[in-house]
């Protein structure tokens, strides 16, 4: 249904809860956890959820209530059924920020849960109905320059069917075996959501080759359903969501992946950087190292090759005033020795100090790549279910990239003037 079309589309999914699940689906619906994985919900905007069916105790508790009551029936139930059922009522982010937002958000889902109550067959099979207001997104909110929500509703509720219970042949009044003893309200996900026949324009069933009649199925016809209801009440400026469409959330979660992977491309172009200026320092630091290497090679050739301490101290005659005397090819050894010496020593010290440069440099350089890389490792895991959509309808995303990124380019850049001068003016 993201086709990035200018086109608002309604959305309407049924998921089953098992009963292993059914704590944890409270817990995220109600906001009763410490902390969240996902990094958009926004916990201060907590008190702008909206119930529009408050639990009045868990969830297993009430159905342990209804099911006690006599409200719903478990009989013949298999010991893995599923007892519990959530409704997701989601519309594009864009459409409710187009529309004024929150307030908006309020009416149309007020007006979406009278649907779900006629989808689940009426309001006292639902447990909780609570509009979600405090999960921002992120891309839209930074391309827009202001915070933007995704609104959506959440409606769990137990499927039930009306099931007729029969006399059966042991009635001691013949008169009534066969006749309907009790109607009770079964507790079934599989016949709640059977599949029906598809009609013509007419009415009439559709055929198949052979004879039989085309199904259709459940989750298509609780698209309609919702669309239908919506369109009568007045929202008429929306559209089903496309039919056999599994991209239920991919108007938003492809929104995200454009920006997300430019910021992706930011981070990795970094990277790339530093990764060349840390190859640069780091090579300047082998060079450096082979030069003293070099140099202390050089030093120890000319140590072995030059006289031993003895032969030079040997040099020379004393003379009867105490002073000595040496030949002119001893004067000119000697010089050689210490012009070389020293020029060795200051060479040495030279290059020592190169090295220590370029190796502070590269360190540089290295704290400098592992923080950006870290960075990217960061980035990297919060947009992989973006990229992972992306693998999933490459077509479709990579279109989306095609015409997106370049207008959201244009808008920050458009923006930015008047943002920074709105922020001087409040300063």
């Amino acid at each position: 249904m993201a086709r990035n079309d200018g086109i608002d589309r309604t959305s309407a999914r049924n998921v089953d809860v098992p009963d292993k699940d059914i704590d944890n689906t409270q817990k995220h619906n109600e906001r009763e956890k410490d902390s969240y994985r996902n990094p958009d919900i926004i916990p201060e905007r907590l008190s702008y959820n909206v119930h529009f069916k408050n639990p009045a105790a868990s969830y297993t508790e009430l159905f342990a209530q209804m099911e006690s009551s006599g409200m719903i029936s478990t009989r013949g139930l298999k010991p893995d059924a599923i007892h519990y059922g959530e409704l997701i009522f989601d519309v594009n982010s864009a459409y409710f920020h187009n529309h004024g937002g929150y307030e908006f958000a309020k009416q149309f889902y007020a007006e979406a849960y009278q649907a779900a109550v006629k989808i689940v067959g009426g309001e006292q099979y639902i447990l909780s109905a609570v509009m979600h207001a405090d999960e921002i997104n992120r891309a839209m909110s930074e391309a827009l320059g202001q915070d933007v929500y995704h609104y959506h509703l959440h409606v769990v509720y137990v499927p039930v069917v009306e099931k007729q219970i029969l006399w059966s042949k042991r009635c001691k009044d013949k008169a009534l075996v066969g006749t309907v003893k009790e109607t009770i309200m079964q507790v079934s996900r599989s016949k709640k959501w059977l599949s029906k026949p598809a009609l013509d324009e007419t009415g009439n069933p559709v055929l198949q080759k052979n004879g039989k009649p085309v199904l259709k199925k459940s989750y298509s016809i609780l698209q309609d359903d919702f669309y239908q209801h919506m369109r009568a009440a007045g929202y008429t400026d929306v559209e089903r969501g496309e039919r056999g469409s599994t991209e239920e959330h991919l108007t938003v979660t492809q929104f995200k992946v454009a920006q997300e992977q430019q910021r992706l491309e930011d981070v990795t172009a970094q990277i790339a950087q530093t990764e060349q200026a840390l190859d640069t320092a780091q090579a300047a630091v082998e060079k450096k190292q082979k030069e003293l290497q070099s140099l202390q090679r050089q030093t120890k050739e000319q140590r072995t090759a030059a006289l031993t301490v003895q032969e030079i101290r040997s040099m020379g005659k004393k003379t009867i005033t105490g002073n000595i005397t040496l030949t002119p090819s001893e004067c000119s050894t000697l010089k050689d020795y210490a012009v070389n010496g020293i020029l060795a020593k200051a060479e040495n010290s030279r290059l020592e100090d190169s090295l220590q440069q370029a190796q502070k440099s590269a360190a540089v350089w290295k704290q400098r790549y592992e923080k950006i890389y870290d960075k990217y490792q960061e980035l990297k895991k919060e947009v992989q279910p973006y990229l992972d959509a992306v693998k999933l309808v490459p077509e479709k995303v990579r279109a989306f990239l095609d015409a997106i990124l370049p207008r959201t380019r244009q808008t920050r850049q458009h923006d930015q003037p008047s943002r920074r001068k709105s922020q001087d003016m409040e300063l």
